[in-house]
């Protein structure tokens, strides 16, 4: 079965007990307390048609303190279906399955979650553990109904063996790209297996919790689900960190002043507001176990008003601000904690006003001011904004996947983190490659968004914070961002290594060729999957990159002459027509170097001259009547090639270039400066390598060089190559 059990009572539970503050006004959402709620009367038959089942009455009204006009009808059907197929099944703690969909949908209904994800929760596990098919799902609920339950049903391990897992997430996310209750459902489900955890063996509440802590989690904070983020933070610290688990609970246990503390300021706040005519609600919120600890981390030795912080609740938008103005004006602020959500919303949703104050005793408090409906998106996320599809389809609830004409019904509330995870996972085909990457975006907990300098639609790339050139290039590109020279940042040059900033301009400068490829140190740039997939896809692909491959032996008798007489590759010519063999040197016009495709001709005085293969001179001198010459190149590594830099003007660039150029071992034989041209300057190096097999590095690192927006092999008149 899908899904665990034990004592229902988790060790979360008891330990608030331990610190229950006083709170005032409005109540809170609590979801501790839900864990037996929803046993009570589980076990009972089907109730008679004109009623709804007593076990679903704590559901039900949970259900309508959000929705007073909802129809429970539904709801009493999805229940007598899923009790009926459950009957018989057990959980490993004893209790009959049914009370684990009972709790799980309590916990959505809670929420605030409308009567389709109710419905979905109830029967979220019929279809995997039970004789109902999915077809049976959508004849009696509908097509939503059916897309969310199989959005939330796990691939046969079967069928994928070690692979189902990362398979089940993939489908999970691919399904919660259309329709994000799927994923409101999927974390009610693991918060209740999670509170009924202890009855596994240790090994396996590990696992499990790793991969709550290291997915779910981040996915509950990307959606904005507050309330079930910290109580999963909480019950993850007590399996995997259980010491320092039991140092906080008892930390808290020993400061029960805490609550006196906080309800002084909030005593002292509420006043100064009633004066300023601000109709507000001020609460004391309580920090959850996870946060006290990050707090004692980070200030050592706490105080009583670290044990939690005030919320105010107003009305309005512009309410918001004057309670902030009041704060500052009657309390000591301290600035460094000021910070402004609600002009800039966080990517999860999130909007609140942040600030702490310090009383006259000196006693700092820290304050959260938001909306009542700005405090609901924030416990709630994306669970409090109903079905994101009501009204975008004039004959009401199609189902996802039958209304575009793409098959595909994307969710206007899906976030710009989604859409990207969306994308880079259809190019990670291996489950490991899946999962490693899914961990590794999961981990980035901020989000930045930069615009595009060129204006084309859209005007905007998302991006994780710390996000680089790198990112940015494959983010707006694709593929094609494999030739990237450079970017402009805000207007001015920078390498593909510079680290982006919210609300930064850029602009990608892309090569002409199609031969440029990205180098292997743009991994360590590279924060974002998608371009670390592709980056690595094209060095798989391009093994010659970094190791050229050996070249093919060739049957006939070759002559080994010295050739480049200023230290340049050897190379090999067949002798012709019986005469000796001639010395051979690379041509100017294209200076070849290993791994070159190379051809040669004979000239004046019997020497050979070896051209690149595409280089333009070998069809003038075939026009010619000249016949090719084979040449190959010996065992010797190093060469001698030239090389143009086009760049724009700007002081210390020489120096720059000279400096890539030197870090590669690369000796310069001779260089030219072209005056300025419309602030273009064109630098040419004769360059002798060490090793030739390094050309295609070294080009890219000159290329990395601020200011350079371009690096060729030279091209003189007529020359192709």
């Amino acid at each position: 079965m899908s899904a665990e059990a034990t004592n229902p009572v988790s060790a979360a539970e008891a330990a608030t007990t331990d610190v229950a503050v006083r709170r005032r006004g409005r109540a809170r959402i609590d979801l501790r307390r839900l864990g037996r709620a929803a046993l009570l009367g589980a076990t009972a038959g089907p109730a008679p048609r004109d009623r709804l089942p007593d076990a679903i009455g704590h559901v039900a009204e949970a259900h309508r303190a959000h929705h007073p006009e909802a129809d429970l009808t539904v709801l009493g059907r999805a229940y007598v279906l899923a009790e009926s197929s459950h009957r018989g099944q057990f959980r490993k703690s004893g209790e009959a399955y049914i009370t684990h969909p009972l709790a799980v949908t309590l916990i959505l209904a809670e929420l605030g979650a409308e009567t389709t994800t109710l419905t979905a929760s109830l029967l979220h596990d019929t279809v995997e553990d039970t004789e109902v098919t999915l077809d049976q799902v959508r004849r009696e609920f509908g097509d939503e109904v059916a897309y969310l339950v199989d959005g939330v049903t796990k691939v046969e391990k079967i069928d994928y063996g070690a692979a189902a897992e990362p398979e089940t997430f993939r489908k999970m996310l691919v399904a919660t790209g259309s329709d994000v209750r799927v994923m409101s459902i999927k974390l009610a489900d693991r918060l209740h297996n999670m509170r009924t955890l202890g009855v596994m063996r240790p090994e396996k509440q590990a696992r499990i919790a790793k991969v709550t802590r290291d997915v779910l989690i981040p996915l509950a904070e990307r959606l904005g689900v507050q309330a079930l983020k910290t109580e999963l933070e909480d019950l993850v610290f007590s399996i995997l960190h259980p010491e320092e688990y039991e140092t906080t609970r008892a930390l808290i246990a020993d400061h029960p002043g805490a609550a006196t503390a906080l309800d002084g300021v909030a005593d002292r706040v509420t006043a100064v507001l009633r004066e300023a005519d601000v109709d507000a609600e001020v609460l004391v919120r309580p920090r959850h176990f996870v946060s006290v600890h990050r707090v004692r981390l980070k200030r050592g030795e706490l105080r009583g008003c670290d044990f939690g912080r005030l919320l105010v609740l107003v009305a309005e938008d512009a309410d918001c601000y004057a309670v902030l103005g009041e704060l500052h004006t009657c309390f000591t602020p301290v600035i460094s904690e000021f910070k402004d959500f609600i002009a800039a919303p966080k990517f999860n949703l999130y909007q609140s006003l942040h600030t702490a104050i310090a009383a006259p005793d000196g006693a700092v408090a820290e304050v959260l001011i938001r909306t009542h409906r700005m405090h609901k998106v924030a416990e709630a996320g994306v669970v409090a904004l109903g079905n994101p599809h009501v009204g975008q389809e004039p004959d009401g609830a199609a189902a996802p996947g039958t209304g575009p004409d793409d098959g595909e019904r994307v969710d206007p509330t899906r976030p710009g983190w989604l859409s990207r995870l969306l994308d880079w996972q259809q190019s990670a085909p291996d489950p490991d490659t899946f999962w490693t990457s899914l961990r590794a975006d999961l981990a980035e907990d901020d989000e930045i968004t930069v615009f595009r300098a060129d204006g084309s639609a859209p005007g905007t790339i998302s991006l994780p914070a710390g996000a680089s050139c790198v990112d940015a290039a494959y983010a707006q590109h694709g593929d094609a961002a494999h030739a990237c020279l450079g970017a402009r940042v805000n207007g001015r040059l920078a390498p593909l290594s510079t680290v982006l900033g919210d609300g930064d301009t850029v602009q990608l400068l892309l090569a002409q060729d199609t031969v440029s490829g990205p180098s292997p140190e743009w991994l360590d740039h590279a924060r974002t999957p998608a371009a670390r997939i592709a980056i690595t896809g094209w060095l798989r692909a391009h093994p010659e990159s970094s190791a050229p491959p050996a070249a093919p032996r060739d049957p006939r008798p070759q002559v080994s002459v010295p050739t480049d007489r200023r230290g340049g590759a050897e190379l090999h010519a067949e002798p012709v027509d019986g005469e000796p063999p001639a010395a051979a040197r690379p041509a100017g016009c294209c200076t070849p170097v290993p791994p070159d495709e190379i051809t040669g001709f004979r000239v004046r005085g019997g020497s050979v001259t070896v051209h690149r293969a595409r280089c333009s001179a070998v069809d003038a001198m075939r026009g010619l009547g000249r016949e090719p010459v084979t040449v190959r190149w010996g065992d010797t590594p190093q060469g001698r090639v030239t090389l143009v830099a086009e760049s724009f003007g700007r002081p210390g660039l020489l120096a720059d270039l000279t400096e890539a150029i030197a870090g590669f071992g690369a000796a310069v034989v001779s260089a030219n400066v072209e005056p300025p041209s419309e602030q273009r300057v064109r630098h040419t190096y004769t360059l002798h390598l060490p090793d030739a097999a390094g050309l295609g590095a070294l080009m890219r690192a000159m290329r990395d060089v601020p200011g350079v927006y371009d690096v060729s092999r030279a091209r003189h008149s007529g020359d192709l190559g």
